[in-house]
């Protein structure tokens, strides 16, 4: 015993107890820090270099091409179709404009080359659909027989301005509500037989309920409360599925939080709305949809033709998130790319008509109406919005005609802009193109525009309504 506290006094007086003690700690501080910034690096562009799509990924094709998927990806897909035609579905493609930008390299057009997936299966990476073949026998089938039952209101009711379409051209920044139910209820998808239905529609306008003296912001839920405790009272349908049979449209923010106080259709019901972001609680992907926010134009076309594209990218917009004042902070001075905030002083067309690379960046909300204002005026969107579950990312490839960065890689903006070669950003404006007509509203409603796509939207999720009434039943 005397031994072995002699030897510890030994020991601890020379110091090699202390240094023990002090290596094993910074050792595993050391590693620690090792650790955290290996996985930065692996998940960030700070550390690394931004790596544009290989051109050879970027074959100039028709606005479709050929269907390229993985057998697997295909069985998987096509369970819930059954019209097989193979009519060819062609678009119009503008003139692309040939911009002529200094250091964008050759001019000289792309051959189509498809390089092989991590499976070894070929995938055409320039094409603007995930798949051109379901989507277009889907399309069809959707056509022939989806149907929906609007709830019925009478134009004597107290709340008609709520409830029924609006009388006028829809306008403003929020439009697209209007203009959907506008044109679903004069469209041949609407059946007065709910028995036919395949999807319900709750008709109330979150827009007019926000402008409403009798309701606004603050009345708001108790209204949607009341509302589905009516319908569930007077009709069987929604306490048949507890409302996931159910859909309603919103574009203004303020419709997420009018579900706080009817829960059943936050977590039941479909929910197609412009803020579409997987941040919030409240939205659900793949059961609920993005609606895409869109500024309404009529007319025709812009003519692309007359562009000169000298600006590498274009913002203007209120200073009102974090990532806006970052970008300004970034980039306001910049001699190539301009970032105004506040009131431009040239027309907005002609500034994304002289831009590259027009950027959607967050605000308030993850949606703004930049996405459909560059598709229009033939400018490469730029998305600067974590979180943002796209407009149509069911049946659009995004990669082929927009580019994502992520809101902590903003300094790095005009360097990732600037790896892409002149022919890879003509391969993204080109594809931007095809993608436009889909994000137009039409009173008239135009195949494939912005209210058909959103129809196939909820045609699509109507197949896992139907799976989960087919699972309940055999249940019970």
């Amino acid at each position: 015993m005397a031994r072995s506290s002699l030897l510890l006094y030994y020991f601890s007086g020379s110091g090699l107890f202390r240094s023990i003690f002090f290596f094993i700690p910074t050792t595993l501080a050391l590693t620690t820090s090792l650790f955290i910034l290996f996985c930065i690096s692996t998940t960030s562009n700070l550390f690394t270099h931004y790596h544009p799509p290989d051109p050879s990924f970027l074959g100039l094709n028709s606005p479709f091409g050929s269907s390229t998927f993985s057998s697997h990806t295909r069985q998987t897909v096509s369970i819930s179709f059954h019209n097989h035609s193979k009519t060819p579905f062609q678009f119009q493609v503008p003139q692309i404009v040939h911009l002529g930008e200094r250091g964008f390299g050759s001019q000289r057009p792309l051959e189509p080359r498809f390089p092989p997936d991590g499976h070894g299966n070929y995938v055409n990476y320039n094409e603007v659909y995930h798949d051109r073949d379901i989507f277009v026998e889907d399309y069809k089938e959707m056509n022939r027989s989806f149907k929906i039952y609007v709830y019925p209101h009478r134009r004597n009711d107290p709340f008609a301005n709520v409830l029924l379409p609006v009388g006028s051209e829809p306008g403003g920044n929020y439009a697209s509500e209007s203009y959907f139910k506008k044109v679903l209820m004069s469209s041949h998808f609407i059946t007065k037989d709910p028995t036919k239905a395949d999807l319900f529609f709750l008709p109330f306008s979150i827009a007019r309920l926000r402008h409403d003296p009798r309701i606004g912001v603050g009345g708001i839920q108790d209204f949607i409360k009341d509302y589905i405790l009516n319908i569930s009272q007077k009709y069987p349908y929604w306490n048949r599925t507890g409302g996931a049979d159910h859909f309603y449209v919103a574009c203004h923010s303020i419709g997420r939080s009018a579900m706080d106080k009817a829960n059943e259709v936050k977590f039941n019901a479909i929910q197609v709305v412009c803020s579409s972001t997987y941040f919030q609680p409240g939205y659900i992907a793949h059961k609920d949809a993005c609606l895409p926010q869109i500024w309404p134009r009529q007319g025709v076309l812009p003519n692309l033709s007359s562009s000169n594209r000298k600006k590498l990218a274009f913002f203007a917009g209120k200073i009102n998130s974090p990532v806006r004042e970052k970008l300004l902070q970034v980039w306001r001075n910049d001699t190539e790319i301009f970032a105004h905030f506040g009131r431009l002083t040239t027309p907005y067309a002609d500034e994304l008509l002289g831009s590259k690379f027009c950027l959607h960046v967050k605000g308030f909300e993850v949606n703004t109406a930049r996405i459909a204002d560059s598709l229009y005026y033939g400018c490469v969107p730029v998305i600067i919005a974590n979180y943002y579950d796209l407009p149509f990312a069911d049946i659009l490839n995004w990669k082929s005609f927009s580019i994502n960065v992520a809101t902590l890689d903003i300094p790095l903006l005009k360097k990732i802009l600037k790896r892409f070669s002149f022919e890879e950003y003509l391969m993204l404006q080109r594809n931007a193109l095809k993608v436009r007509k889909h994000f137009q509203w039409h009173l008239s409603s135009v195949d494939y525009d912005a209210f058909y796509m959103v129809m196939y939207e909820l045609w699509l999720r109507r197949s896992s309504v139907r799976l989960h009434l087919n699972a309940f039943v055999h249940s019970n």
